[in-house]
């Protein structure tokens, strides 16, 4: 068994050889041009891949794309970028958790094609009754169909583009709130710090203040007890318009 499958990777690498030794100059700057204009959500893409491919096909597929686009064997000034492009695309696949996600979105994305063809069978008399007919067979057909391969490639951009800008959008809202609270403990903490020297300062002049307010009342004793009063005057003088006088109450 393991004479045949050492026998296999053989034959694969002797493939692999012959292929890049046909390849010219102009095939690996347009491959290098078409994994930069892929959509940036889908990895499927950049490795030019169906999407029932399986983890086998995506490690050989990748193999067969770096080593045409790899920056030592591809004179295009972008020919390092592509190459990170398709390593990433294959890290993604490889990762259970962003493979799932990223079916799940194409199953979401079949269930809106089919929804929207069988609103269109309701109208077509003729297919209705042959999808009938063929039991499943004639929409099986139609799925396997260029058509609804390049619609479904189309849908599956859209499903992520939405599920992309949602995310921006939590992230967005999670970080406006993040701001707000880190700004509201700096101003928290200020108020503290500003209070703190407030009380350190205010403890800090207490001796001066009760130092103040013993001389202050030693002060306020002396001058009352040595004041000098100024002479009564009789209220009767007339000619003292400055005199109180008492007031006659009927």
């Amino acid at each position: 068994m393991g004479d045949i499958k050492h026998a296999a990777t053989v034959n694969d690498d002797l493939l692999l050889k012959n292929f890049f030794a046909e390849v010219s100059e102009v095939e690996r700057d347009n491959e290098v041009l078409r994994i930069l204009s892929c959509f940036k959500l889908n990895p499927y893409e950049y490795l030019n891949l169906p999407f029932d491919s399986s983890i086998d096909d995506v490690k050989k597929q990748y193999r067969k794309l770096s080593l045409m686009v790899h920056p030592d064997k591809c004179k295009h000034p972008q020919a390092k970028e592509a190459f990170g492009a398709l390593a990433k695309a294959q890290q993604l696949l490889l990762d259970q958790n962003e493979r799932d996600y990223l079916l799940s979105q194409v199953n979401s994305a079949k269930e809106e094609l089919r929804a929207k063809r069988k609103k269109q069978l309701k109208k077509d008399t003729a297919s209705k009754i042959k999808s009938l007919v063929e039991e499943g067979k004639y929409d099986k057909q139609y799925e396997q169909s260029e058509e609804f391969q390049q619609e479904l490639k189309v849908k599956v951009r859209e499903l992520l583009t939405e599920q992309e800008w949602r995310r921006r959008k939590m992230q967005m809202r999670i970080s406006e709130e993040e701001g707000r609270l880190k700004k509201d403990e700096e101003e928290q903490k200020e108020m503290w710090k500003r209070k703190r020297e407030h009380e350190e300062e205010w403890e800090g002049t207490r001796e001066q203040r009760v130092s103040s307010w013993r001389d202050f009342m030693k002060g306020g004793k002396k001058n009352k007890k040595g004041e000098i009063r100024p002479p009564k005057l009789k209220t009767e003088d007339p000619n003292k318009s400055y005199v109180q006088r008492p007031v006659k109450r009927g």
